[in-house]
């Protein structure tokens, strides 16, 4: 399979072929929007917004990260930045469309704020940040359209920032990424004109991106419900031709919001739907998830259409199990929330006591929730399993192969602790096996069973 992972596995004497397929949407555990991704050292990240569970229109207080080097299983990585980063923003709720991008080894997250309070930035030394607010106020104020930023560096080192609903804007930023030169500037061909055609039907979440010479403007495009439309240009400052839908819009969703990237040879569009909203109910509400295709080009650079995210992605490569795996780490899963913790030392005074650990681990565990990792490598075989779990009621992880009621290698029993949030390393025994297999942790018990934090394979 070209650009896939497909290979073929001994099993009981006959050859079976697994191929790991990109789920939909990609993230679970939470609501996510907005995707922003970036790829730097190998790695995709995946900065999105965060839709809180309980989110009826816009509740936004945070922007999350995920990780994947395989387009398939993705690592959650939590809050890498929020509202209160900004000092000078007036609200806890309006995290809204982030991009990050990396120059000089500096990680820039610029951060859109509703109702007219402007765009802001945010630097780190990592993508994992720590991110810290440099100047302290708003790059760009120019008024109640300033959301959703998205930023080039053409090849001679220029950076241009554009953004806005329900016209495109843009700005030359300077060399340290920060500030700005030259005036705001509204992009005639993808500006409202009352009384006028609108033939680019821009909305809003601006995309620019450069690829073999082309300059890219993808968006959210007609409402509602919005799908995803592009332009292409020869210059980052235009003049634009509208080229067509990337992906037209679908009933059952309602926004939409773009992230292009070029990755192992292969090129992906993000974007946003409402699919695990719609599991449970018609209403809408501002609940959506975070979807992937991959994008094929013409010749011309012309991108062919999409169908509305369906499950095109493979597998790039396999996942490694004999090094520490995050649980957080997943392809799909039900019923399971993420969570950063902290872990304090024991016997001391409530506020005195010293901080042993930050975790990010795999919560609310109960009886039938499961995670699954697809394209696990067990090609030095499998004689046991570590897990590093707090057992609170405690319960028991069943380790199927292929499917969720497929063959059991084993079974991790975790006992209650009095300490239940102490989270230590248990090891159990292993059926041994060959190949390649999509790999299924389902818990089993009674209650909210335990928190689990990572495993790894012992070989044989």
């Amino acid at each position: 399979m070209k650009n896939g992972l497909k290979i073929a596995a001994i099993i009981g004497g006959m050859a079976m072929t697994f191929t790991g397929i990109a789920q939909k949407p990609i993230i679970q555990t939470k609501y996510t929007a907005d995707p922003a991704p970036m790829v730097y050292n190998d790695t995709v990240f995946l900065y999105t917004t965060h839709d809180e569970d309980d989110a009826f229109g816009f509740k936004m207080y945070d922007w999350l990260l995920y990780t994947s080097t395989d387009m398939v299983n993705w690592t959650d990585h939590g809050a890498v930045a929020s509202l209160a980063d900004f000092k000078w923003v007036p609200y806890d709720n309006g995290a809204w469309a982030p991009q990050c991008i990396e120059r000089g080894g500096k990680f820039y997250l610029y951060c859109p704020m509703p109702n007219g309070v402007g765009i802001g930035v945010l630097v780190a030394d990592s993508p994992y940040g720590p991110f810290k607010d440099p100047i302290g106020k708003a790059l760009i104020q120019n008024g109640p359209q300033d959301i959703d930023p998205s930023v080039l560096i053409d090849d001679n080192g220029q950076a241009y920032m554009y953004w806005g609903n329900p016209n495109l804007y843009y700005v030359k930023l300077n060399e340290d990424m920060v500030s700005y030169s030259g005036e705001i500037v509204k992009v005639p061909e993808l500006a409202k004109v009352k009384g006028q055609p609108d033939p680019f039907h821009y909305q809003e979440g601006p995309w620019a991106y450069k690829r073999n010479g082309h300059i890219y403007m993808a968006y959210a495009s007609t409402c509602c419900p919005e799908g995803i439309g592009y332009a292409m240009s020869d210059s980052p400052t235009g003049p634009w031709e509208f080229k067509g839908m990337i992906m037209d819009g679908n009933p059952r969703s309602n926004g939409n919001h773009p992230g292009i990237i070029d990755y192992k040879g292969n090129s992906y569009v993000f974007g946003l739907n409402y699919e695990i909203l719609k599991q449970t109910m018609s209403k809408h509400y501002e609940r959506r998830s975070v979807g992937l295709e991959k994008i094929t080009y013409n010749e011309d650079g012309t991108i062919q259409k999409l169908p509305f995210w369906s499950k095109n992605v493979d597998q790039l490569e396999p996942l490694n199990p004999y090094t520490q795996v995050q649980a957080e780490t997943m392809a799909y899963s039900e019923g399971l929330k993420t969570q950063k913790i902290q872990e304090w030392e024991r016997n001391v005074s409530w506020n005195k006591g010293k901080l042993l650990a930050e975790r990010m681990v795999v919560t609310s565990i109960h009886n039938g929730d499961y995670i699954e990792v697809k394209g696990v490598d067990f090609s030095k075989g499998a004689s046991g399993i570590e897990v590093c779990v707090a057992g609170i009621y405690g319960g028991k992880i069943e380790i199927h192969t292929d499917e969720m009621n497929g063959p059991v290698l084993g079974t991790v029993d975790v006992t209650a602790s009095a300490e239940g949030d102490i989270y230590k390393t248990i090891t159990a025994p292993l059926k041994d096996i060959k190949g390649v297999h999509d790999v299924f942790f389902v818990f089993r018990g009674e209650k909210d069973l335990f928190g689990f934090d990572w495993w790894r394979l012992n070989a044989e």
